[in-house]
């Protein structure tokens, strides 16, 4: 289970699903960075 909520949660995947719902690439990297280095971190850390 914990691979599953790695991938779904890791944060390219993140990346693609905010361009699936049409987030500029700007905006969208943005966010997956503040992610990644925040919270992303703390979960792989947990899991």
């Amino acid at each position: 289970m914990s691979d599953l909520m790695l991938h779904v949660l890791n944060p390219l995947h993140v990346y693609c699903r905010m361009r699936d719902l049409r987030v500029r690439k700007g905006p969208a990297l943005f966010v997956c960075r503040i992610y990644e280095h925040t919270i992303f971190r703390v979960l792989k850390w947990i899991m």
